[in-house]
C-alpha cells in the first residue's frame, strides 16, 4: 500500500508540473493580420475566406487552437488603410496579408520592417519598391503579383471581341493620388495604345468609394458610352452585383478582373483567379509561421482566368464568337 500510494503522489506532483506547460502551450497563439477590401456577407466572399482557412487547417493551423485572426476591413474607403495598418502592427502580428492593394502594402511598408507582409495581388512590387526582384524579394514583403500593367489592353481586346459594336467604353476607377498606383501614367498609356488599336474611345471615371455609385450611374450614362471597363479595385469589387444589375438593365457589355463579378452579371473577366491566389497565400503564411522569412520566398506570378457569362450575354442580345468561347476558362450559362 505503501509503495502504491508513493507512485500515485509521484504522478499527483508530475501533473502538478506539467499542466501548466501543458496549459501555456496551448494557449501559445500565433496572430495572423488582414487587411482586406470587403467583410464576408455575400456567398462569395464567405466561399473566399473559407479558402483561406481551410487550407491553413488543412497545414495543422486551426483557428482558437494555435492561430488568431486580426481583421481589418477598407469596405472601398482607401482613408481607412493607414490607421487599419498601424492597428495590425500595434496588434504584434506574426504575419500581416494584405489583399486591398498597393496603396495598403505600400502602408504597411512604412510601418514596419520586421512584421512579414503577404500580398494577395500586388501590381508589380518591383517597380514599387517593395521588393528587390520576384525571385529574391530580400525584405519583409512577400506573396502574389499580377503584374496588371499588361492586363487591361488584354480586357478591351476581349470586350471587343465580344462586342464588335463598341466604340465608346467607360473605364471605371478609383481616384490616383500621391498614395495611389505607382505606375497611374503607364497604365494609361497601355490603356489608350490598346484603345486606339482597336478602334475605340476610353472615358475615365472615378468612383472613389461605394458611396460615390449613385452619382457615377448617371454619369455613365451621360457620357454615352457603349461599354464599360472595369478597374481592379476594392469598390468596383464591392459593388460587382449593382455593377451587374446596371450593366443589365442598361444593355451594356461589361468586363471585370475577377469572376466574381461575371458571375455577379457582368458579360466577362478576366484576372485573377482568387480561389488560387488564396490557397497560395495560406501556403506562404504557413511558410512564415513556421519560421520562413520572406526575403527569401519567392513572389508568385498570377495566371489569369477568363470567365464569360453567357446568360448576360443573351439578355443584353450578344451572340459571342465561337473562338473566344473557346479561350475561355470558364463559361457561366
Amino acid at each position: 500500500m505503501t509503495d502504491r500510494r508513493r507512485v500515485l503522489q509521484t504522478l499527483m506532483g508530475a501533473a502538478c508540473v506539467l499542466a501548466p506547460h501543458a496549459w501555456a502551450q496551448q494557449a501559445t497563439l500565433r496572430r495572423v493580420g488582414f487587411l482586406q477590401n470587403a467583410m464576408p456577407t455575400t456567398p462569395d466572399t464567405v466561399r473566399l475566406q473559407k479558402v483561406f482557412t481551410q487550407a491553413l487547417e488543412e497545414r495543422g493551423w486551426v483557428e482558437g487552437r494555435n492561430v488568431v485572426y486580426e481583421r481589418r476591413y477598407v469596405e472601398g474607403r482607401v482613408e481607412r488603410v493607414p490607421a487599419f495598418a498601424a492597428e495590425l502592427v500595434q496588434a504584434k502580428c506574426d504575419v500581416i496579408v494584405v489583399s486591398v492593394g498597393d496603396v495598403a502594402v505600400r502602408a504597411l511598408k512604412e510601418l514596419t520592417t520586421t512584421i512579414p507582409i503577404v500580398m494577395s495581388n500586388a501590381s508589380d512590387p518591383v517597380r514599387d519598391g517593395f521588393v528587390a526582384s520576384l525571385a529574391r524579394p530580400g525584405g519583409n514583403i512577400t506573396g502574389v503579383t499580377s503584374r496588371s500593367l499588361d492586363v487591361t489592353p488584354k480586357r478591351l481586346e476581349f470586350l471587343k471581341a465580344a462586342a464588335p459594336a463598341v466604340t465608346r467604353v467607360i473605364y471605371l476607377t478609383g481616384r490616383y493620388g500621391a498614395a495611389g498606383v505607382t505606375g497611374a501614367a503607364e497604365l494609361q498609356r497601355n490603356r489608350e495604345a490598346a484603345a486606339k488599336a482597336i478602334g475605340v474611345d476610353v472615358v475615365r471615371l472615378e468612383m472613389p468609394a461605394p458611396r460615390d455609385f449613385d452619382s457615377v450611374g448617371p454619369a455613365i450614362l451621360r457620357e454615352r458610352g457603349d461599354a464599360l471597363l472595369l478597374a481592379p479595385n476594392a469598390t468596383n469589387f464591392i459593388l460587382r452585383n449593382e455593377l451587374g444589375e446596371f450593366a443589365l438593365r442598361h444593355r451594356l457589355p461589361a468586363i471585370g478582373d475577377v469572376r466574381e463579378q461575371a458571375a455577379a452579371g457582368l458579360l466577362m473577366s478576366y484576372g485573377l483567379n482568387l480561389t488560387w491566389s488564396w490557397r497560395t497565400v495560406a501556403a506562404y503564411v504557413d511558410k512564415i509561421l513556421r519560421g520562413a522569412k520572406p526575403a527569401d520566398l519567392a513572389i508568385e506570378q498570377a495566371t489569369f482566368e477568363l470567365v464569360i457569362n453567357l446568360a448576360t450575354a443573351k439578355a443584353i442580345g450578344l451572340t459571342i464568337p465561337q473562338s473566344l468561347l473557346l479561350r475561355a476558362d470558364e463559361v457561366i450559362q
